[in-house]
């Protein structure tokens, strides 16, 4: 007797196929995925399995190699299977995350297009410093372009990169560097994807330029507002001739970039279709701001995660909540460092993926991002603590910004 042909069944289809995926470890060729499905609805056409795999890809699943997919990370209650269409190996360092050891360039060229909904990032600025070289000296503490301010108050301070001594030819391989990076990130991501770039007053036109001309939208900057100890030195070699000098403004704010993939139709429509192209409020009544208030890296912190630039929970798990408008989709840093950014899309339940190319700081990451999901943000106006206030914020940051 023929077998009966389950037709006009979309939802039971694509139920089906998830039920199938989202419990395997490992990838599944369309002729598994249509032997299981028929196990549960009957006889199902390949053909039809093709098509909803292709229909459904990044929504609900992920091609990982021709003819082989797995259940989108948005749909499951882990990470991207290790095995990936992506060759280098990777790691699962939360419920919801998942680290690449690469370059992040090399990684893009393989990724699947339309499989990211929102990238949060701080790059290597501006890349001279973290050449194998430089970061040896750094790390040997001698030499090299890192300077270790002055303690105070008996607290060392942190290395910092000395952007003002790049030369004109370093500033346009930073340009070529961030348009090449913006040219291969650009498929990858989901229409109305955002793009979010730790910079600084010093270099942030030049990756500005770098991403517009790439083919992204430029949407504004957010600006952490914190005191560094970059900038208002007296003048080297005769700080007491000009004692009442500063060489160039003490730096009291952070630019982040923000740029997206421009977006399908209206707003409402690219909502509906990939989840992405706004911000999500803080409150229902409170739209995202772009001023936000940021205390420096607490030591707390540092000593979980030792990086020179290391960026505070309290800050990264705002523009973290706010980038994926709906709560929903996959998450990338392409410079994951530390893996400060996974943590804080692990501390809130978000999926994530990270790229980090150095050996010592992927096994930094790999070790401290469950700990550092896990740390409790001492701000008290960290909206996603829970030693939140409730207090207006722009009092304090019209005072701050006049002190």
């Amino acid at each position: 007797m023929k077998k009966k042909t389950v037709r006009n069944q979309p939802g039971r289809v694509r139920d089906a196929i998830l039920d199938v995926l989202r419990p395997s470890k490992e990838p599944l060729s369309i002729h598994d995925i249509t032997e299981h499905v028929k196990d549960a609805l009957g006889d199902v056409p390949m053909s039809s399995i093709r098509s909803y795999l292709r229909l459904n890809t990044p929504t609900l699943f992920t091609r990982e190699s021709r003819g082989c997919y797995c259940a989108a990370l948005s749909q499951q209650d882990e990470p991207p299977p290790v095995k990936s269409a992506v060759s280098c190996p990777s790691r699962h360092v939360g419920d919801h995350a998942a680290l690449y050891h690469d370059d992040c360039f090399n990684w893009l060229r393989e990724r699947e297009e339309n499989s990211l909904h929102a990238v949060v990032t701080d790059p290597p600025y501006g890349l001279f410093e973290y050449t194998d070289e430089q970061v040896a000296k750094l790390r040997s503490g001698q030499g090299g372009v890192w300077r270790i301010p002055p303690s105070f108050d008996g607290h060392m301070r942190s290395p910092l990169p000395r952007f003002t001594v790049l030369k004109s030819s370093q500033l346009k391989e930073l340009r070529a560097f961030f348009a090449e990076w913006g040219r291969l990130l650009l498929p990858c991501l989901v229409p109305g994807a955002n793009v979010l770039v730790a910079s600084n007053p010093l270099l942030s036109y030049i990756v500005s330029d770098a991403l517009s001309s790439a083919g992204l939208e430029r949407r504004g900057e957010i600006i952490r507002l914190t005191m560094t100890m970059r900038g208002g030195d007296r003048p080297k070699a005769a700080h007491e001739e000009f004692s009442e000098i500063s060489v160039m403004p003490r730096s009291m704010w952070e630019p982040w970039l923000v740029y997206r993939r421009p977006i399908e139709g209206r707003v409402q429509d690219n909502l509906r279709k990939w989840g992405t192209g706004g911000f999500r409020r803080p409150e229902k009544d409170k739209p995202f701001g772009d001023v936000i208030e940021s205390a420096p890296t607490r030591k707390a912190e540092r000593d979980i995660a030792p990086h020179p630039s290391l960026k505070p929970q309290a800050f990264l798990r705002q523009i973290v909540k706010a980038v994926l408008p709906l709560g929903k989709g996959v998450i990338l840093d392409p410079f994951a460092g530390s893996g400060s950014t996974l943590a804080a899309a692990e501390a809130l339940g978000y999926c994530s993926i990270g790229v980090e190319r150095d050996s010592d700081y992927y096994a930094l990451a790999c070790s401290v991002i469950p700990t550092l999901s896990a740390y409790e943000p001492e701000s008290r106006r960290h909206p996603y603590s829970k030693t939140h206030s409730e207090d207006p914020v722009f009092p304090e940051l019209l005072e701050s910004i006049t002190v």
